[in-house]
């Protein structure tokens, strides 16, 4: 919100391949969409190209610059450096150079005035990269070395916001037809007008933005919460409202007001946000509501906190617990301050934040060994129709993680079920058929479509045969509850209606947790209603009958609801009992009528 350019949520346009083309084909069909398609003034583009790093030992990316001579002079075309010009999707992992595709949109007389070559990475407002070209061809190792990608992957991304400023002749991508409705209502609902203050316009800009990054996340099944992504998301929200607070005048909860007219800007496009629209709206609404009540709590905190003469400044650790219990932002601290003569100790602040930032980033790392072949081969998981199969490990590698090291293995034939759709992963065994060895498997996880075994520590010869055998109570157990949650989806849209969806689900061996979106708490009715006929299609005793590798769209039409965020493949595997059709992966029983019966212990908001 305070530059005209970036977002908190954006889309992205773009092109992949896997091994079909690399650089030449990217580059003069990037180059053939922008000048010929969309009829972009040639003259006001310019690209970089990866200048080459010595530590890694690269050297400049002369393939690429060559195909842009082509298309460019060749002084339009700007060496970039590895932060700017090498793209990497972590530590380790696909990496590459990249070239970035940047436009000068100012007035002729400013361009004639200072040459665009001049501006281009320095952050002014109307010359701005549109289109990152990604060239992954190395793979990055754990020890910071690079080897070529047997295929070489092209990944490109384009901002539609920004291309939409370049084609509408704005300077701003508020200006474009996809903010300003939306920012027209925050004037009308606060009384003040767009473009005539900085400050009033910065807070219209953060509450047009971010409001569209809460609805998609909502939609999206993501709740602000005060863990992980739900944290991000209440962050931004809180954000919004205190600039709706602080510049707009709006003591009263505003935001969810602004879901109607973003329903109807881009509804047709994400029809998600419509669906969603009345869980959008209340639980923007009561996150609003309940924001305001800690920023007057705050307030009234900063202010017995304050120091009692001008040119005081507050200690930056009261600072920081008014940010970190009550959610109390320092941009805030400081404007009171401010008001009043006085200034926080900022660094202070840092120090703090710092040290909770250190406390999370320890308790999250994980350090990872590369992977260790024994053999090769592919991982074949038969677990739904076997308990025990003899194996072989095709790879392993080392973990830590908060101090505890263990193993991660990779076995040829698996019944482990790898936790993933709410169903935890299986435990087991593995036993050694030449020496006997016992090494107990505690989980089993999902990595990159492999089931990731995690073992406390390597059997003495990681190359002989094995035989892997889960833990079949816990297994059986964990298939009735999984197999509850379909039920209780399918009463649920019975009883609520056709609008409840699942929105996640916890399943494990004792009991099971089942997330859905629904407009308003459950009345006592409901859930005896729920219960009662749940546990009439248990006893009515239905069969399983599953099709594994159904192409999705046969499945689609079958009525099988899917999962809403869950990626699915061309084929799917299609689980039913009675009316019951569901997208599912997981374990099941082989009769209703095996769980026994179903009991609804707790029911509560998340």
């Amino acid at each position: 919100g305070h530059d005209t350019y970036h977002h908190t949520m954006f889309e992205m346009l773009g092109n992949w391949s896997f091994g079909d083309y690399f650089k030449k084909e990217a580059i003069s069909w990037a180059w053939e969409f922008l000048t010929k398609v969309i009829k972009l003034d040639k003259d006001r583009l310019y690209v970089t190209v990866f200048e080459g790093s010595k530590e890694d030992g690269l050297s400049r990316d002369d393939e690429a610059a060559a195909m842009w001579e082509q298309f460019l002079p060749k002084e339009r075309i700007i060496d970039g450096n590895k932060k700017d010009n090498f793209w990497e999707m972590g530590d380790v992992g696909p990496c590459g150079p990249c070239s970035e595709i940047h436009i000068d949109i100012r007035p002729q007389a400013e361009r004639d005035a200072v040459d665009g070559l001049t501006l281009v990475n320095g952050s002014h407002p109307q010359v701005i990269e549109i289109w990152n070209l990604v060239f992954m061809q190395y793979d990055r190792k754990a020890d910071g070395s690079l080897t070529s990608l047997p295929n070489k992957v092209i990944d490109t991304g384009m901002g539609f916001e920004r291309l939409c400023m370049a084609l509408q002749g704005k300077s701003s991508n508020y200006d474009t037809d996809i903010f300003q409705p939306i920012i027209q209502e925050i004037a009308k609902i606060s009384g003040m007008s767009y473009g005539q203050d900085a400050k009033t316009d910065v807070a219209m800009r953060v509450i047009v933005d971010h409001i569209r990054t809460i609805a998609f996340s909502i939609a999206d099944g993501q709740l602000p919460s005060n863990a992980k992504a739900g944290y991000v998301i209440r962050r931004i929200l809180r954000r919004a409202v205190r600039y709706g607070y602080t510049f707009l005048g709006q003591r009263e909860a505003f935001m969810y007001r602004l879901v109607p007219i973003l329903c109807s800007v881009m509804g047709d496009n994400f029809t998600e946000i419509i669906s969603q629209r009345d869980l959008i709206e209340k639980v923007i609404k009561e996150e609003e509501e309940a924001f305001l009540r800690t920023l007057d709590t705050g307030i009234r905190l900063l202010e017995k906190n304050m120091p009692t003469a001008k040119g005081g400044v507050l200690s930056g650790e009261v600072a920081f617990t008014l940010y970190d219990t009550y959610g109390f932002p320092l941009d805030l601290t400081e404007l009171i301050l401010r008001e009043n003569g006085m200034t926080v100790d900022v660094a202070e602040f840092d120090s703090e934040m710092k040290k909770q930032k250190e406390r999370a980033r320890n308790a999250a790392t994980v350090e990872t060994d590369d992977w260790v072949v024994v053999s090769d081969g592919d991982s074949l998981f038969v677990g739904y129709d076997q308990y025990c199969t003899e194996t072989k490990i095709i790879r392993y590698r080392k973990v830590k993680q908060k101090n505890k090291e263990y193993y991660q293995l990779v076995l040829s034939r698996t019944p482990f079920y790898a936790e993933k759709g709410g169903q935890v992963g299986d435990s087991g065994k593995l036993t050694g058929s030449e020496d006997g060895s016992l090494v107990e498997i505690f989980d089993t996880k999902t990595e990159n479509n492999l089931h990731v075994h995690l073992a406390d520590k390597l059997p003495s010869n990681v190359a002989q045969t094995f035989t892997a055998e889960i833990n079949t109570e816990s297994r059986l157990a964990t298939a009735r509850n999984h197999t509850a949650t379909h039920i209780l989806h399918e009463t649920l849209r019975e009883v609520l209606g056709k609008h409840v969806e699942q929105k996640g689900s916890y399943v494990c061996a004792d009991n099971l947790r089942f997330d859905f979106s629904h407009f308003q708490k459950m009345t006592d009715d409901e859930i005896r209603r729920v219960e009662t006929i749940a546990n009439r299609r248990i006893r009515d005793n239905y069969p399983l009958e599953e099709m594994r590798q159904l192409p999705i769209a046969e499945a689609r039409a079958m009525g099988a609801i899917a999962l809403f965020g869950e990626k699915y493949g061309e084929t799917v595997r299609v689980v039913k009992f009675g009316s019951s059709v569901e997208l599912c992966g997981g374990t099941h029983v082989s009769r209703t009528g095996d769980i026994g019966m179903v009991k609804i212990v707790a029911e509560s908001s998340v």
